[in-house]
Order: C-alpha cells, then sequence, then structure tokens
C-alpha cells in the first residue's frame, strides 16, 4: 500500500509505520521523531501532539457502550416483544443476553488485540484483507447512520408531547439542525469534551431509568391491585425468532462503542470488563421495565408508548414528566455517543486508504478526526430529515448480524496469526466463535427479503469503494 502523502509503502496496524506515521514523519524530522519511530504503535498513538489522545478509561468505557445499548428503543421495544412473548418476555432478555454474551466474548478478545481506532472494520482487515474490511466498515457506518437519525425522529415524536410545533417541516428540521450541531461541535473540539458529555447523559439516563423501575416495583408491591396479569399470546417457534431479533436490535450498539479503542488507555484490560459490565447492567435494565410493562399495562402488546403509558398507572403527574424528560434525554444521550464513535470508523478507513484520505485527517490543535465528524454529522442530519424509524430498524438489525459473525470468524484466525499477541485470551475461544456464527446464521434466516435487498444495496457500495482503492493501489 502506497502512503498518499509520502509516496512510501505503509503496512497494516502491526507493522511499524502506518501510512498516518509516514505522514507525520514526512513534515517532522528532527532527532525526537526518529527516536520515537522505534517505540511501539501504543506510544506512537498516545504521542501528545499528533495522534489521537488516550482519554477514555475503563468505566468511561462501560459508560460509553451502556450509552450506545440503551437508546430510545427500551421506550418502544417492550410493547412489540409483549406482544410476540407476553408473560414469557422478561426471561426472554436473558435468553437473548446468552447470545449476545458469546458474541461479545468472541469481540473482546479480538478487540483487546488492536490499540487503535476502528473497530470490526479494523479486526475484519487484519484477518481477512481490505475486501471484507470494506464490506465490514460500510455496513457499521450505514447502521450508525440510520439508527441515530431514526432516533432522532423519535426525538422529534417524544419532543411533540411537550411542544406539537415541532413537527412540522420546517421547525422540526431546525431542532434537528440544532440537536446534531451542538453535539458534533462538542466531539469536534475534543474527545476529553465528548467523552465527559458521553459519561453525563449516561448517568441521567440511567438515573431515570432506575427511578422509574424502583417507583413501579414499589407501586406494585404497596399496591397490589394495580398488578394486571399479562395477556396470553400463544409463544410459538416464530414468535420467539421475531423477539429474539427484536431484543438484539435492544442490545445494538455495544460493539460501536469499540471503535474508540484507538483513544481507550488500556484496551487489553478494559474492553472486556466494560462489555461484561454494560451488558450486563443493561440486562437488568431491560428484564425490570419489561417486568412493569407487562405487569402494568392491561394489554401491552397494543400500546405504542409502554414506559409512558407505564408510568401513568403508578406515578403523579409530575413523575410522568420526568420519565418523558427522561425519554429524551436517552434519545440525545444515544446521538452523542454515535457521534461519538461512528466518526472513527471513517478515520481509519481513510488512515489505510480505503476511503479518500481527508477522512483521516486529524485536526491540529483538538486532534480528533474533524473532517470524518462533520462528514458523519451533515450524514446524520440528513437521514434524520428525510428518513424513519421503519427503514433504520430494517438495516441495523440485519447488518449487525454480519458484523457480529465476521468478528466472530476473525478470532481464530487472529489465534494463528497474532500467538503471541497481548491480549485477552478467552477460554474455549474455538468453540465460543463457532457457537457465535451458528447464532448469527440462523437469526440471519429469519430476516425479511425487503431487509436483505437492503444489504445487497449496501454490499454492491462497498464493493464499488473496494475497486476504487485496488485501482488507486495499483495506480500508485
Amino acid at each position: 500500500m502506497r502512503c498518499w502523502k509520502t509516496g512510501e509503502d505503509a503496512v497494516d496496524p502491526f507493522g511499524a509505520k502506518s501510512c498516518a506515521t509516514l505522514a507525520r514523519f514526512s513534515y517532522d524530522d528532527d532527532a525526537n521523531a526518529i527516536r520515537r519511530s522505534h517505540e511501539n504503535a501504543d506510544a506512537q498513538l498516545t504521542e501528545p501532539t499528533k495522534g489521537l489522545v488516550r482519554t477514555i478509561g475503563r468505566w468511561s468505557l462501560t459508560a460509553l457502550i451502556v450509552n450506545t445499548m440503551i437508546g430510545a428503543s427500551i421506550f418502544g421495544l417492550p410493547a412489540l416483544i409483549a406482544a410476540r412473548l407476553g408473560r414469557w418476555s422478561p426471561l426472554g432478555f436473558f435468553a437473548a443476553f446468552a447470545g449476545i454474551s458469546v458474541i461479545a466474548a468472541c469481540m473482546a478478545e479480538v478487540a483487546s488485540q488492536f490499540r487503535e481506532a476502528g473497530g470490526p472494520y479494523l479486526y475484519a482487515r487484519e484477518a481477512f484483507g481490505q475486501f471484507v474490511a470494506i464490506q465490514n466498515g460500510w455496513l457499521m457506518w450505514l447502521t450508525r447512520v440510520a439508527a441515530a437519525s431514526a432516533v432522532a425522529n423519535l426525538f422529534i415524536t417524544y419532543l411533540s408531547e411537550f411542544f406539537p410545533g415541532v413537527k412540522a417541516p420546517l421547525a422540526r428540521a431546525g431542532v434537528l439542525t440544532m440537536l446534531i450541531g451542538i453535539l458534533a461541535a462538542v466531539n469536534y473540539l475534543g474527545v476529553t469534551e465528548g467523552n465527559l458529555v458521553s459519561n453525563l447523559f449516561t448517568v441521567t439516563k440511567v438515573t431515570l431509568l432506575v427511578f422509574f423501575v424502583v417507583a413501579g416495583l414499589g407501586a406494585l408491591a404497596w399496591h397490589p391491585e394495580l398488578r394486571v396479569t399479562p395477556v396470553v399470546v400463544p409463544v410459538t417457534a416464530e414468535n420467539w425468532f421475531e423477539a429474539m431479533l427484536l431484543m438484539i436490535y435492544s442490545y445494538g450498539g455495544f460493539e460501536a462503542a469499540l471503535i474508540v479503542t484507538g483513544e481507550t488507555r488500556d484496551a487489553r484490560k478494559d474492553i472486556p470488563v466494560a462489555l461484561f459490565a454494560a451488558i450486563a447492567a443493561t440486562t437488568v435494565i431491560y428484564v425490570a421495565v419489561q417486568y412493569l410493562v407487562i405487569h402494568t399495562i392491561p394489554n401491552a402488546g397494543a400500546s405504542s408508548a409502554p414506559v409512558m403509558d407505564s408510568a401513568r398507572r403508578f406515578l403523579a403527574p409530575l413523575g410522568v414528566q420526568i420519565v418523558a424528560a427522561g425519554t429524551l434525554v436517552s434519545a440525545y444521550g444515544y446521538l452523542s455517543a454515535n457521534i461519538l464513535h461512528t466518526p472513527r470508523v471513517t478515520f481509519a478507513m481513510g488512515e489505510r486508504e480505503d476511503f479518500p484520505a481527508f477522512f483521516a485527517r486529524i485536526h491540529p490543535r483538538f486532534r480528533t478526526p474533524h473532517f470524518s465528524i462533520v462528514i458523519f454529522a451533515l450524514a446524520l442530519l440528513l437521514f434524520s430529515i428525510a428518513g424513519n424509524f421503519k427503514w433504520n430498524a430494517m438495516l441495523s438489525s440485519v447488518s449487525r448480524l454480519f458484523v457480529y459473525g465476521t468478528v466472530a470468524a476473525a478470532l481464530p484466525v487472529l489465534r494463528k496469526k497474532q500467538p503471541d499477541a497481548d491480549a485477552f485470551r478467552l477460554p474455549y475461544g474455538n468453540v465460543l466463535a463457532a457457537l457465535a456464527l451458528l447464532f448469527t446464521a440462523v437469526m440471519i434466516t429469519r430476516m425479511h427479503v425487503g431487509e436483505l435487498i437492503v444489504i445487497s444495496i449496501t454490499a454492491a457500495l462497498a464493493f464499488a469503494n473496494w475497486l476504487w482503492a485496488r485501482n488507486r493501489v495499483t495506480i500508485s
């Protein structure tokens, strides 16, 4: 591969030089730079004035993963899951937790081997090469744009409960521009500031959800007359599969937070702890919310706003308004997390010449991938104004399964390529990777034709991108 700035050969993450490193040294050839070129990749990335800065610790990463998983879906999905599983729906989350945990375990080992930004795109590139990596990068980036734009639309829907006028086209566009613009500006100015905002939204969101759960369980204990019997639903294999897909969607996002690996302090130690702590905490919240919804709403499966309808059963009007505010905070926090981590996908792809090189530029003062942030924010604004929630659910659910399968398949490949890597080693890793592949394959077979069409279009765009990248290398 040829470096776009220097014309020198550049190799992948575990080599001595990346394209970004070559470009940096082409501008700064003093004695200190020469000495630093012989240090390891981690030292290069933590160099204080040139590269991405490592400010994300273990619990900040945990908060980021929780923030990414608990978007606005927790306020709508309980009704859809109840319609398919009825009184068994809380237990359904434990089944989903088992499947997601196997995938997360594979991801923990794979991710801990990397000290650079990029997430599953980077893992696929090291394990399988450029073609699969570009496919993964497109699937991740388009999924995050679609998912975040759908949540932005849900934010408008919830906000209209307080201000009905925001549904007017011009007002809606103005509010979306303000929402996305503020968060993009915060992350443009520095990852530390974006990290603090993400932590703030996570704490606020989880606190409000805990308030809802504690108040609801307390009300059921002190006022048994509030409890309703869940509607009996015929639990078929088809209903279970559809519910599992919905729950996978509710867990979706933990993989996206790992895109910022290049800005974590100790990937090998922090990623496994952060992943499992975040998924376990999220599962507890999901189970509690699902339990409350089916035991406080007479026909939970028919509700369009299950958490709000449940809150009205046991909270005073002020409490209901607090829960409504929590919905808005949750949606906005989800956008905060996405604007923090998703631009690192295109940054990583640009750094390796799989995307135009300006995506990999780092701001000389703020040390953030500012072009990638701006472009993601613009795409998010465009999709938010023109898109809808249905498109998001269709694309994000399917593409995540393909990305998960790629990461699981990468585990045994990377073990062979990097047998002595300083990384977390998963006990029975190859067995768990096979189970993860089986789980994702079964889930993919339950997808509808329309969803597969969207994936096919995405794959075609990624294929065109790969041809461009390959031809560029050949010409150079």
